[in-house]
């Protein structure tokens, strides 16, 4: 088995989502083979790419550029499909280059248990998407898409207390916000695979929400740091922009964020 951080720069460049979630997968299910037998894997040390490989489709655009479609109709539902496949689709990769970019701190290894098994619940996510999309006559690369995904990952890429608070603790945690909205959306117009695929995927998002928690809080006790201020701290330096209320309170409790964690992030500070 080779280590994992070569695994991890494997996947991020491999273009084609369908094959990058296909390797993703098979090196989550060594990894956790491995792991069955008592054994803790290399973990190694690799050079991960500053961006990750790309299909030539989607198009990729500015956030303000995406085409608006009213979510009630067949257009609209196909284009919100779209956007969740590209977010699981970089979901993959922020998880493998969370492994691969910060081998130099030394960290347990639950910290890799849990980021290999959301890379891989994050790759099901993303197959799960394209086949809905195939299913509505569409796939995942035939609409434009955000170009700012990665944003956060690059503005990370030197500091991993900053990639724990800013990707699962602020952007995935978002994810719990809005995903029973579209749930309901998709309930509405029968499209029984869309309910199932994304109540598949919320339920298992709360989970990568935790693990960025649970492992912010070590580091933070590990350094003797206050996890609420340095939270704050980190989410003004690398967050563009205010948290948007409302909250899913209870599925953030549960991610094991408390609200004054994210309420005071919502005002500018005076």
């Amino acid at each position: 088995m080779r280590p994992l951080a070569e695994m991890a720069v494997a996947v991020l460049n491999t273009a084609d989502g369908r094959e990058k979630t296909a390797l993703s997968r098979g090196f989550a299910a060594e990894w956790f083979a491995a792991r069955a037998q008592d054994t803790a894997p290399d973990i190694g040390r690799a050079n991960p790419p500053d961006h990750p490989a790309r299909p030539d489709t989607p198009q990729l655009v500015a956030p303000r550029d995406v085409p608006k479609r009213r979510p009630g109709t067949p257009e609209g539902r196909i284009a919100l499909l779209h956007a969740v496949a590209h977010i699981e689709l970089n979901a993959v990769d922020l998880h493998w280059d969370v492994i691969a970019r910060f081998t130099d701190t030394p960290m347990p290894i639950g910290f890799y248990d849990d980021w290999v098994k959301a890379a891989d619940e994050e790759s099901k996510h993303f197959n799960l998407m394209c086949d809905c999309l195939e299913e509505l006559g569409s796939h995942y690369g035939a609409l434009p898409a955000h170009a700012g995904m990665w944003r956060a990952a690059d503005d990370t890429a030197d500091d991993l207390f900053g990639r724990l608070a800013v990707v699962p603790m602020v952007l995935e945690a978002r994810g719990l916000d809005v995903t029973p909205g579209m749930i309901k959306l998709f309930e509405q117009a029968k499209a029984d695979s869309a309910v199932n695929a994304l109540n598949t995927i919320y339920a298992e998002e709360v989970a990568h929400v935790a693990y960025g928690s649970k492992w912010f809080h070590f580091l933070c006790g590990r350094h003797e740091k206050d996890p609420k201020v340095a939270f704050h701290a980190l989410v003004r330096q690398y967050f563009h922009g205010l948290l948007k209320p409302p909250f899913n309170e209870e599925k953030r409790a549960e991610a094991g964020i408390p609200p004054d964690f994210y309420w005071p992030l919502t005002e500018e500070l005076t």
